[in-house]
C-alpha cells in the first residue's frame, strides 16, 4: 500500500479521493484549509468504515507547508503526493485585478510547485515515488473568462511535463489529471462567478458572457461524477508505470485532443469562439 499525501480535501475530488484511497487500504494524510473542516471529513470517513490522518494546511503558507511535509517524512517516506488544492478565478483580463491574477497563481501554481519540490528529495532518496497533480482541461485549452485560472493551470502543466523525464531518472513518476466539467462545488466556489452569471448587459463583454454562460450550462448539465474522476485517480496511484497525462472523460479527451494536434492554433480558437457566440 502507498502512503499518500493529498491536498485540498474539504470537498469535491479531494474529499472523495481521500476517502476512496483510505478505503482501498492506503495510509492517507488529507490536508484541509482549516481545522474546523476536519470534523466533517472524519465523520465521512467513519461512515465509510475507514480512517485517515487529517491536518490543517494553507498550501500558500510556505513555512507551514515545509514543516508539515518534514514532519510527515520523519515518520516514514511519502510514496504519493496528490496536488489537488486549487480554486477558480472568473473574469476576463480587463476586468481582473493584478491581485486576482496573483492569487490564482499562488494557489494553483506556486503552492503546487512548492509541495512538489519539497517531496522530491525524499522520493529520490527512496528511489521511488509518484506525483499526481489535478489540473484541468483548462490547463491545455484556454477557457473564456477563466484567464487567471487557465494561466496558472497552463503553468502547472508546463512544469510537470518538463519535470517528468528528469524525475523518472530517479524512479519518480509525474502525472497530471485533466478533468472536464465535474459535479463538484468548484464552479459555485469560484471567485467572481457572480459577475459572470449576472453581468451588466451594458458592459462590453455582456454578449460574450451570455453566450459562454449558456455553453457552460450545457457542459455542467452533463457534468462527470466525482466517483468517475476518483476511480481514474486511484488507478494512477497503483499503475506500475503511469503516463504523464490523463483525461477523465471522453469529452475531456476530445477537448484536449483538439489542442494537442492543432499546430497552428486555428482549430482550438474556432472551438472556443463557438463557446461565446
Amino acid at each position: 500500500m502507498a502512503r499518500v499525501l493529498i491536498t485540498g480535501t474539504s470537498s469535491g475530488i479531494g474529499e472523495a479521493a481521500a476517502l476512496a484511497l483510505a478505503q482501498a487500504g492506503h495510509p492517507v494524510v488529507a490536508t484541509i484549509r482549516t481545522s474546523a473542516q476536519a470534523d466533517h471529513l472524519e465523520e465521512l470517513a467513519s461512515m465509510a468504515g475507514t480512517s485517515l490522518s487529517i491536518c490543517a494546511l494553507d498550501v500558500t503558507d510556505g513555512e507551514t507547508l515545509a514543516a508539515t511535509i518534514a514532519d510527515l517524512e520523519a515518520a516514514g517516506p511519502l510514496d504519493v503526493l496528490i496536488n489537488n488544492a486549487g480554486f477558480g478565478v472568473v473574469g476576463t483580463l480587463e476586468e481582473l485585478s493584478m491581485d486576482d491574477l496573483r492569487s490564482s497563481l499562488e494557489v494553483n501554481f506556486f503552492a503546487v510547485a512548492h509541495a512538489t519540490k519539497l517531496v522530491l528529495s525524499g522520493m529520490r532518496t527512496a528511489g521511488a515515488g509518484r506525483i499526481i497533480t489535478v489540473t484541468s482541461v483548462g490547463g491545455v485549452v484556454g477557457q473564456p473568462f477563466y484567464e487567471a485560472y487557465c494561466a496558472a493551470k497552463f503553468a502547472v502543466e508546463g512544469l510537470m511535463e518538463s519535470l517528468a523525464p528528469t524525475a523518472a531518472t530517479q524512479g519518480i513518476f509525474v502525472s497530471v489529471l485533466e478533468p472536464g466539467p465535474g459535479a463538484t462545488k468548484f464552479k459555485a466556489n469560484a471567485h467572481g462567478i457572480q459577475g459572470l452569471a449576472e453581468g451588466d448587459p451594458a458592459m462590453p463583454y455582456a454578449r460574450a458572457k451570455t453566450g459562454y454562460v449558456s455553453h457552460e450550462g450545457h457542459q455542467f448539465g452533463d457534468a462527470q461524477s466525482v466517483e468517475e474522476v476518483v476511480a481514474l485517480l486511484a488507478e494512477i496511484v497503483v499503475t506500475p508505470a503511469p503516463c504523464l497525462r490523463y483525461q477523465t472523460s471522453p469529452w475531456a479527451q476530445g477537448c484536449v485532443g483538439t489542442k494537442l494536434v492543432d499546430r497552428d492554433g486555428s482549430a482550438v480558437t474556432s472551438m472556443i469562439a463557438g463557446w461565446i457566440a
